[in-house]
């Protein structure tokens, strides 16, 4: 009995027949191999080495029935042969077509049935295009867009339902805005819009529930504005306001001497 390990297997299961396959001119210029470059193989590894050695068969096997050999092929076809691709069932084929297209031929992706198109999609395209994904149903693609959409197109996203994307939009939303996002029921989201408001501002939050804010008040306000604070309930809050009073006194001293 022969072992399946010696044996070279198609995508079926069945044992490859180098006898008849068409690439016998590429194997007896050693261009094909089996189990290690070889289309027919089951393992991608062994199908990628084929058209890498091979790239002018790329436009051969765009329709092949083995969705593994039709996206690397799509690696190698020529570039007027991919945008049919994109309709492909499967979506590795898909995207790898999309990533050798121009952006304009891409933009309907951005509602790709399939997750991890859409995310890649959102790593692809230039951030103006990428408006139309800020409601996309899957967090991990509206995290994408918060990370690279421009400042000012952010504003419909503050009230994303995912705390990590509202996070990412405190930290990059135009200012103007980040009054508005101190009352988010997410702490670190506050905290994030914290750390972006100008010092003045900061005293509106000397209430707030997280001492992880109320530090970045005492941490920042105008001296002026800290002296509430002193009486906070968390032991570094205080310390902190009364290490920048007892600093910002001893500096007033020293001026009038």
């Amino acid at each position: 009995m022969t072992d399946d390990i010696d044996e070279a297997l198609d995508w079926l299961g069945n044992e490859v027949d180098c006898a008849s396959c068409r690439h016998l001119p590429q194997k007896a210029a050693d261009l094909c191999r089996p189990k290690h470059a070889c289309v027919n193989d089951r393992y991608a590894r062994c199908i990628d080495r084929f058209f890498t050695w091979n790239p002018s068969f790329g436009n051969s096997y765009i329709r092949h029935p083995h969705f593994e050999v039709r996206a690397i092929a799509a690696k190698h076809a020529d570039i007027f042969q991919l945008p049919a691709l994109l309709d492909d069932p499967e979506e590795t084929v898909r995207w790898n077509a999309a990533r050798r297209l121009p952006r304009r031929h891409i933009l309907r992706l951005r509602s790709d049935p399939h997750r991890e198109v859409r995310i890649r999609i959102a790593s692809l395209l230039d951030p103006a295009d990428l408006s139309p994904m800020a409601d996309d149903p899957d967090y991990y693609v509206r995290l994408v867009v918060a990370r690279r959409v421009p400042p000012p197109l952010l504003v419909r996203m503050i009230d994303d339902e995912e705390p990590e994307v509202r996070r990412v939009v405190a930290n990059r939303v135009s200012v103007e805005w980040l009054l508005r996002i101190t009352t988010d029921p997410d702490p670190l989201v506050r905290l994030e819009a914290a750390r972006r408001l100008v010092p003045y501002l900061l005293s509106r939050l000397k209430h707030d529930p997280d001492w992880r804010v109320r530090y970045e008040v005492a941490r920042r306000s105008p001296l002026e504005e800290i002296h509430e604070v002193i009486e906070d309930d968390d032991l570094l809050v205080r310390e902190l306001v009364q290490s920048r009073l007892s600093g910002g006194k001893a500096h007033q001293e020293g001026m009038s001497v």
